[in-house]
């Protein structure tokens, strides 16, 4: 267990969304979980959060299972998976932002004589995180976001034309974006604590023929850049637990005084034993 405990849990699959976010972080220090699994604990300026970085790879399944044994061992607050994608959508263009409000797992299904009959699995993105994503892009110039499902699959779509695309718009027809790791960090993040989760990602080609050119032309690190702003900027909209606790929406805790317990401004569920004042008898 790390002797500092983070707040929130930044994951990427690539070096490239590694080193977007990592510019965004100071006063790092790299620890390793005794299975190998490296991160980066920092501090991201302006706020009360210590960030765990990690770069995980390529894949769902790898992230799920690498997502849960860095929820189990840094207890984080909230995960967030950034990185880049493809667009799924003509108005989402090259250097967007996709902000998930659901992410999809797109090859569940059933083969039948009728044909492939989909079976869709989806998580929504935490409303917490995604509140405060559409605040925090309001004040941003020169980022372009969208609120939309975002589509994973184990497959890297580089042709728009193909039978493949042609059942996203199917059956994921309001997905802007595929990439290969949110469902799974995603239903990490909800199988462990029900922890406040998001998907940001930004958009580095379009999905089809000219995935290889866009990329050549350094595409994925602009949107690479773009989804780390959008990510920090989030971070600063949404405080730590500790920075809440004297929100208006948030009951005082219970006081003690006393032979007696203070239940005003909180609720409380079970039974109350009590001591009878024998002055009243």
């Amino acid at each position: 267990m790390p002797d500092i405990q983070p707040t929130v849990l930044v994951l990427t699959a690539l070096p490239l969304e590694y080193a977007a976010v990592r510019a965004h972080v100071g006063e790092r220090e790299e620890r390793v979980h005794r299975d190998g699994t490296r991160v980066e604990v920092g501090r991201l300026a302006g706020t009360s959060w210590h960030v765990a970085l990690a770069e995980l790879g390529m894949g769902a399944e790898r992230a799920a299972a690498l997502t849960t044994q860095l929820i189990n061992w840094l207890r984080p607050e909230a995960v967030l998976f950034v990185g880049v994608a493809g667009s799924l959508k003509d108005d989402v263009e090259i250097g967007d932002v996709v902000v998930g409000t659901q992410v999809y797992e797109i090859h569940g299904g059933k083969q039948s004589p009728e044909g492939f009959l989909v079976r869709p699995k989806s998580l929504p993105g935490s409303h917490t995180l995604e509140q405060a994503a559409r605040s925090a892009v309001r004040d941003m110039s020169g980022v372009r976001a969208h609120f939309v499902p975002i589509a994973t699959g184990d497959v890297v779509l580089a042709d728009a034309e193909s039978e493949f695309a042609a059942f996203l718009r199917r059956s994921y027809n309001d997905a802007g974006a595929i990439e290969m790791e949110g469902s799974g960090a995603a239903h990490a993040a909800h199988l462990n604590g029900r922890l406040n989760a998001l998907v940001i990602r930004g958009i580095s080609d379009r999905a089809d023929a000219r995935k290889h050119r866009a990329d050549a032309s350094g595409s994925q690190q602009r949107a690479a850049a773009q989804a780390a702003a959008v990510t920090v900027a989030v971070l600063h909209k949404h405080r730590p637990r500790e920075d809440s606790s004297d929100s208006e929406e948030e009951p005082r805790a219970t006081t003690y005084g006393g032979d007696h317990i203070d239940f005003r401004g909180g609720t409380f569920y079970g039974p109350v034993t009590g001591k009878r004042d024998a002055r009243r008898r």
